[in-house]
């Protein structure tokens, strides 16, 4: 399976080593050295409870242990689904010391995700929270084994009376002394260590393989940008799983700095602002949605944010609007982060101007990120005007695993990655994103392929043909819009209610349901007979102005 990763050309592979982009360290090393400098400081607060690193890095160790005596080594895979807790992070660092490659789902993700995601990595090894209803029992383990035939072993995090709990695993003991060491294995930083997943426009989520050295050179690189040291406390309030939390510079960057990760159940002021009193919050990260609902909640003034220094924000364009508030009401700096799982992170720097801090999304963070905006024909656009972002560097990834003819059209002939981002650089060089080229629609952060909804719809029997695109929304930005023909002479009339329990019941995750559905007669087309998706759009905007309006 991971003889199909595309790996670095070996030109670029010893630039990048001799540059010192790539130190041939593992990612469990940040843990390590911690565990040399500072083990009594605490690595993460969760729900009151305080971890140092020592704390972190033996009960990780642990972890490893035992799964190593289940039989589990390096090269094997896994998937993890876990919410923002203290175990996220054990976890992690246990399958990185074991080598053990996992897939990181969200906790919004249902049967249809992780069935592809066992589909595509034939798993050894599942974890996950035993609150999620896919794990309520064992039957959809019991489904998973069609998919993957070498998944032997369940654990999950709280009670659960039919399989192994990780909950147990981890403090069957209080003390540390005889926990169950590693056998020594050598670093081997060019390999794998795990997968991050692709906001997608064809399908389900594509599987992105980074490596130790490309990874690691991200996280060190994101922490000297923003200047993290052991002070930085970071609330983890975006999923953890997110690549933006986990290494913009995310939990990965504080575990490097030496500081604190404080874990919060969600991005709500009703869970946020407690957490950010209580234990003195310097740091966040946030999506667009999440900031309107900060700004506009009342228990702002029940609580003292004054320790907040800096909000980051990304996962969607933040209008220039909505920036001036955040610093002017919040009384904190911004700093706007575009980035991708695929590899490119672009940050307004802390000493930015405020137009460039409010009307850009930042500049590369390396100078060994190569950007080139082009047209459709892979050629430079003029200074100013909005092109396509291709992009490569250190640790811009080469390929999505078993994806041989998607990574044709995905790269250019040089190597370059085709984002699918619609950009413009500002006159002092930042980035300013115009939109999307690829068909998926951005819903408050998270990406949904068009297609893989579409999919869903013409399963059902009632379905003639259908189109899905973003309509835009003042909180989330762009929520999910149907377009359906339905079958001449169907036995039932297509409602929303039908539809969405026909989705739920195939798996799809709930986010990714059409908020909207419109039905119509027939699909517009193009001159060259694909569906109009532009003239889609067009309709639904207008057609929901027009109603506010009125």
């Amino acid at each position: 399976m991971l003889n199909s990763c595309v790996e670095w050309p070996a030109e670029d592979v010893e630039r990048y080593r001799e540059l010192g982009y790539w130190i041939d360290e593992e990612l469990c090393q940040i843990l390590e050295r911690q565990m040399q400098s500072n083990p009594s400081a605490i690595a993460v607060i969760d729900n009151g409870n305080e971890k140092t690193y020592r704390c972190l890095d033996k009960e990780a160790t642990r972890l490893a242990g035992y799964l190593a005596k289940q039989g589990l080594s390096a090269g094997d895979t896994a998937i993890v689904q876990l919410p923002n807790c203290y175990e996220f992070y054990v976890v992690f660092f246990a399958l990185q010391k074991l080598a053990v490659l996992p897939v990181n789902a969200l906790m919004n993700h249902n049967q249809l995700e992780l069935t592809h995601y066992a589909q595509a990595l034939n798993p050894k090894l599942i974890i996950a929270d035993a609150k999620h209803p896919l794990f309520a029992d064992g039957t959809f383990t019991e489904q998973l084994k069609m998919n993957a035939p070498q998944l032997a072993h369940v654990l999950l995090r709280g009670q659960t009376n039919w399989t192994r709990s990780l909950t147990e695993k981890l403090y069957a003991s209080a003390s540390f002394e005889h926990f169950d060491s590693l056998p020594f294995r050598k670093h081997q930083a060019d390999n794998v260590a795990f997968f991050q997943l692709s906001g997608g426009s064809t399908g389900t989520p594509k599987l992105i393989p980074r490596t130790h050295n490309d990874y690691y050179y991200s996280v060190r690189q994101s922490v000297e940008v923003c200047q993290w040291d052991e002070q930085t406390r970071y609330l983890c309030a975006l999923p953890a799983a997110h690549n933006f939390p986990l290494s913009s510079p995310g939990a990965l960057g504080v575990f490097y700095a030496g500081g604190t990760v404080i874990c919060a159940p969600d991005p709500s002021p009703s869970s946020c602002f407690a957490l950010i009193q209580k234990h003195r919050v310097n740091w966040t990260a946030l999506v667009p949605p999440a900031v309107t609902l900060w700004l506009d909640s009342q228990e702002r003034e029940r609580y003292n944010l004054s320790t907040l220094a800096v909000i980051q924000v990304g996962g969607a364009k933040l209008s220039a609007t909505l920036a001036a508030r955040l610093e002017n009401e919040l009384q904190v700096t911004l700093q706007q982060v575009f980035g991708m799982a695929e590899g490119l992170v672009n940050y307004t720097r802390l000493d930015d101007d405020q137009w460039t801090r409010h009307n850009t999304q930042g500049r590369p963070m390396s100078e060994a990120d190569q950007i080139r905006i082009v047209d459709e024909n892979n050629q430079p656009v003029p200074d100013g005007e909005a092109g396509l972002l291709t992009t490569k560097g250190p640790y811009t990834f080469r390929g999505y695993l078993n994806a041989e003819l998607h990574n044709l059209a995905a790269f250019t002939a040089e190597g370059f990655y085709c984002s699918g981002d619609v950009v413009k650089l500002s006159p002092c060089g930042n980035i300013i994103v115009e939109g999307r080229d690829k068909d998926q629609i951005n819903k408050g952060g998270e990406k949904v392929a068009a297609e893989e909804v579409e999919n869903q719809l013409l399963a059902h029997p009632s379905v003639h043909d259908c189109a899905v695109v973003a309509m835009p929304d003042s909180l989330l930005g762009e929520r999910i819009c149907a377009f359906v023909v339905a079958r001449e002479h169907a036995e039932q009339p297509l409602t929303k209610v039908a539809l969405n329990r026909f989705i739920r019941g195939r798996g799809l995750a709930d986010y990714k349901y059409p908020d909207r559905f419109e039905f119509i007669a027939t699909l517009p087309k193009t001159k060259v007979g694909k569906v109009d998706k532009r003239a889609l759009r067009e309709h639904i905007a207008n057609l929901l102005a027009s109603v506010q309006n009125v």
